[in-house]
């Protein structure tokens, strides 16, 4: 699932400055960026494919910094223009970024924060959403970013929107992808944009690739999290919470149980997670039915059940809304993808039955789900950490506050954009 803002109103987007090209797309690219993320928009936007009915696009190749540029396998690259030749862009592409605990040099920031402020759409793909982020781009916006990376975004960045479920959110003038092959996804999304349906399915042919892909980064996620939020005491409550999916219980409930009011708690539960508590315990009871739909042979009635939703409506709805699929239809998929010696053992009638509860999560054979009955308890330690990872998928969902001094003094002066979102 992909989340665009094709319907946004014309007067939400800046006009292009004279100086720019709608068809010049830059390229900037920096050392230590992997080469096949960087490849991406240079295949995409740097062939002449008008043969096969795609328009073609004028790339420039920028260094953001001085070269030559160091990339996978001690490749070194020689990029032909420097940052001066973004100013003729309207579309800039950051392909990558070296490292997310570094920060982009302050000369690529202020060409990017230049550019978008005459006009030029700017995409970050991967961990480039870190780039767009510095640059104060992503604030108050959604964004995504590569699923094992998006917690950290989301903590640095308080004030961006991330969503790690999305395999690309075009913000309007402000795109970014999650990782490697999401980049293709969004280049193609530009392409469609740009000159329409039927331009984009003739590349996706030249590239042997879907047109779009449905679905999103959720079935990728590991649901890792840094060690220090299993150290917060809030981490018992969350434990707690995951122990007890089958049973319903809501907000107010686990407000009582950390001893707070239920505006503390919401509070305190976003400062740590960075959702809302609600969204939280919703996504928790659909990830733990996705588990079951997949490791079991119970019913969508008894799934909702186990899940603690109040009824199998509440179920599909919830499920649909996150995964773009109903229940049914997301456990005939994944079986029909999966060789029947690969399935998981089915759950023998329950907790009571032969194992002690569910086997394990199919991405990680012979690890133990974060939720469990209380029949067979979790130890202290491991229910810290599977709290911990529980609080990691939603770490990224959203989040609020401030930022660096360069990027607030950008923000400060740059005019509200508001970005529809729709779902294709």
């Amino acid at each position: 699932m992909s989340h665009d803002s094709t319907a946004a109103p014309e007067a939400g987007v800046r006009k292009l400055s004279g100086r720019r090209r709608k068809e010049i797309v830059a390229v900037l690219l920096f050392s230590g960026g992997p080469i096949f993320e960087s490849s991406i928009p240079l295949s995409v936007f740097g062939i002449d494919r008008q043969d096969a009915g795609v328009p073609r696009y004028r790339l420039l190749v920028c260094g953001g910094e001085d070269g030559p540029l160091r990339t996978t396998g001690g490749l070194e690259l020689s990029a032909p223009h420097g940052l001066e030749a973004i100013s003729r862009a309207g579309t800039v592409v950051v392909p990558a970024w070296r490292s997310i605990t570094s920060p982009p040099p302050d000369e690529a920031l202020d060409a990017l924060r230049r550019a978008h402020e005459e006009g030029a759409r700017i995409v970050g793909l991967c961990t480039g959403a870190f780039v767009l982020a510095a640059a104060g781009l992503l604030d108050a916006r959604p964004a995504t970013t590569h699923w094992m990376y998006a917690p950290t975004l989301a903590k640095r960045y308080p004030s961006v929107h991330v969503d790690p479920r999305e395999l690309f959110v075009d913000d309007g003038d402000v795109l970014t992808s999650a990782g490697t092959a999401a980049g293709i996804d969004l280049c193609l999304h530009i392409v469609r944009t740009d000159h329409g349906n039927e331009a984009a399915g003739a590349l996706a042919r030249r590239l042997v690739v879907p047109p779009r892909r449905s679905g999103g980064q959720e079935r990728y996620l590991d649901r890792s999290l840094p060690e220090e939020i299993g150290a917060d005491p809030l981490a018992e409550v969350v434990a707690w919470a995951l122990e007890h999916l089958h049973e319903q219980f809501d907000v107010e409930t686990l407000a009582a149980r950390a001893y707070m009011s239920r505006r503390t708690f919401d509070r305190r539960f976003r400062s740590l997670t960075g959702s809302a508590p609600l969204q939280w315990l919703i996504t928790q009871r659909v990830l733990q039915a996705q588990r079951l739909l997949e490791t079991s042979d119970y019913s969508v009635d008894e799934v909702a059940g186990r899940c603690g939703f109040r009824s199998p409506v509440a179920l599909r709805g919830h499920f649909r809304r996150q995964l773009g699929s109903s229940p049914a239809a997301y456990r005939a998929a994944y079986r029909a993808r999966r060789p029947q010696a690969e399935r998981p053992q089915d759950v023998d009638g329950g907790p009571g039955g032969p194992g002690g509860g569910m086997p394990g999560h199919p991405g990680h054979p012979g690890q133990a789900p974060a939720a469990l009955h209380p029949e067979h308890p979790v130890p202290l330690q491991s229910r810290r950490t599977a709290a911990a990872s529980a609080v990691g998928a939603s770490q990224a969902l959203s989040a609020s506050a401030a930022s660096d001094n360069g990027r607030e003094a950008y923000i400060s002066a740059r005019a509200s954009l508001p970005g529809q979102r729709s779902a294709t």
